[in-house]
């Protein structure tokens, strides 16, 4: 008659953590997103930015554009432009470095950045939440400062 008490008050125990621990979950995600900076405080429009982020002492520039739709991204585009040589960082971008193979594979690195961030943060739909991809970390700081300075822009233009 004990061991049934025990089991009985064991499993009432058992449903009652487990239910508030359920509504608890609930209402820590509720607050985390009502406290989060997305996308759906914005108003639909087409915006721009761009960024150099901390490389200052280089003459790389990133320059995104994003459409709002609905509060997501629905269309990004992303390129970075070496404004000293005054051509777009891409694929071919690595002739510059002919014989320095760490630096061709920094912009090879870098290049899959460029091509990647952009579908990464449609996916996402955070730019909080988007992951800098091995060895294109540069490419990664200058696209997120880049949107970050867009949505500043939608932030006083609403």
């Amino acid at each position: 008659m004990k061991k049934r008490g025990i089991i009985v008050a064991a499993g009432i125990s058992l449903v009652a953590i487990g239910t508030l621990s359920f509504h608890m979950d609930d209402s820590i995600n509720a607050s985390s997103k009502n406290d989060q900076d997305t996308l759906q405080n914005y108003p639909d429009g087409k915006y721009s930015g761009q960024s150099r982020y901390k490389y200052i002492d280089e003459p790389y520039w990133g320059s995104v554009s994003f459409t709002l739709k609905e509060g997501l991204f629905t269309g990004i585009d992303f390129i970075i432009r070496d404004s000293a040589l005054h051509e777009p960082f891409d694929s071919l971008y690595a002739k510059h470095f002919k014989d320095n193979e760490l630096y061709i594979q920094q912009c090879r690195n870098d290049w899959k950045g460029v091509q990647s961030y952009p579908k990464k943060l449609m996916e996402t739909q955070e730019i909080d939440k988007l992951d800098a991809l091995s060895g294109a970390t540069w490419s990664y700081n200058i696209f997120k400062a880049s949107v970050k300075e867009a949505l500043k822009r939608v932030s006083r233009n609403p």
